[in-house]
């Protein structure tokens, strides 16, 4: 599990959440932290802003409850995207 990720995701959830950094941990459930659902909503979407990646919605091989769910998921897009590149935008033709 990478470091830079994981310390990123507990930042992110601390933040939008207004909780202390400490509390998060992997073994935390998003509803262990008393996160209400629009906050975690809108952890999702720091995440993804953050990354730049784009989090599965209702995917049921991704775990987004839990604290490890949400940073596995995160690596795992995050190396596909490495992986994967866009192709180059091509110049519109003159």
């Amino acid at each position: 599990m990478s470091d830079d990720v994981q310390k990123t995701v507990f930042a992110i959830i601390a933040k939008e959440a207004g909780i202390d950094e400490s509390k998060v941990t992997l073994d935390s459930t998003l509803k262990d932290l008393e996160i209400p659902s629009l906050d975690a909503i809108q952890i999702i979407f720091e995440i993804e802003d953050h990354f730049k990646i784009q989090m599965p919605d209702r995917d049921p091989n991704f775990d987004t409850e839990s604290v490890k769910g949400l940073v596995e998921t995160v690596e795992k897009l995050v190396a596909d995207k490495a992986a994967n590149p866009p192709p180059p935008a091509t110049p519109p033709a003159v």
